[in-house]
Formats: C-alpha cells, structure tokens, sequence
C-alpha cells in the first residue's frame, strides 16, 4: 500500500510540476528505458528521446482528472516507451513485423486501455480478496501464493486432514469468485 500511495504522490507532484517528484521519476524508471532501446538497436539518446515522450504522455494524462493509473508508473512508462520505438523503427525501417503480428501494430492508446482493464480487474480482485474475511485470505494466500501444500495448510490452520482443508479452500475459492463477480459487475 506504501509504494502505490507514494506512486500516488509522484503522480500529483508530475501533474503539478514538481521538480523533485519528475527527478524521481527519472530516477527510478529511466535505467530500464535505457535498457530497452539499447538492447533493441537504440542509443542512449535515443533512449532520452523516447523516455522523454513517454514523461510527455504520463505527464498529459496525470493533469487529467479523470484519469487513475491502475498499474506502476515503471509498466505505464515501459509500455509506452516500447510501442514508441517500435514504431520508430518501423518508421526507419529497422524493424519489419511478421503481417501475421497485428498485435505489435496496435496503437499504444489501445496497449494500454487493454493493460488498464486488466489491472482494474487485478484491483477488484485485490479489494474482493481484501473483504474476503479470515481465515478464507490466508488459506488462498497459503495455497496460491506461497505455494504451500494440502498437508501444510492443514497443519497451520489446524484442520483435521488435508482433505478437510481442500475443502474448507474450494469454499473460500467460490465465496471470493461472488464477490469478486459482485464488485466486477458494479464497476461496468
């Protein structure tokens, strides 16, 4: 919660035009640009240039106030700093896409309102799993996330067996899908 508040602040402090919240942004999530273009047949000026219409984009869209970014700034940035330069290169004809590729020929606005979606679904999840109530969060979390066995669960939420606790998961599975169901149809 921590990380997405202070992705939070750097938003409002880039849509105010605050120095220290652009240098961190810069900071924190130029490193990976470099990479990418580096790595694709780009320069490092390249890089800046790309970079620097992506904080362009980033910084249009955080002055809206309509506009929630449902994602990191990094993957924001990433993914609008990736189709710029596909498609400078497709421009400078180094990079020939397979026509049976149209997904790299999507325009970044649809990239996004797709990856966007995605993670407003993951925050519905989020907040459904959220008010899924205890024990039913932690056994999920158990099974699912930290990957621990039957057997485990069952000795750490001291069920008789582990059949019990397959169980006791199958219904804390099926009370998360309806809520998650419930808030995902409110949000349509």
């Amino acid at each position: 919660m921590k990380a997405e508040y202070n992705e939070q602040l750097l938003l409002k402090g880039l849509a105010n035009n605050d120095s220290k919240a652009i240098e961190t942004i810069y900071k924190e999530n130029f490193q990976v640009i470099l990479s990418l273009i580096i790595n694709n047949n780009g320069s490092s000026d390249d890089a800046r240039d790309v970079f620097q219409e992506a904080m362009i984009a980033l910084y249009e869209k955080a002055q809206s106030q309509s506009f929630v970014l449902t994602c990191r700034i990094q993957t924001y940035l990433y993914s609008v700093c990736r189709r710029l330069w596909l498609k400078r290169l497709q421009q400078n004809g180094r990079y020939l896409y397979d026509s049976d590729s149209v997904s790299e020929t999507v325009a970044v606005e649809e990239d996004l309102e797709e990856h966007e979606r995605k993670n407003a679904e993951f925050a519905i999840m989020d907040r459904a799993l959220s008010s899924l109530g205890e024990p039913c969060k932690s056994l999920l979390e158990a099974y699912y996330l930290q990957k621990k066995d039957m057997q485990e669960i069952a000795k750490e939420f001291r069920y008789t067996n582990a059949d019990n606790a397959k169980n006791q998961k199958y219904k804390c599975l099926m009370r998360l899908k309806k809520l998650f169901f419930a808030q995902f149809n409110i949000g349509e």
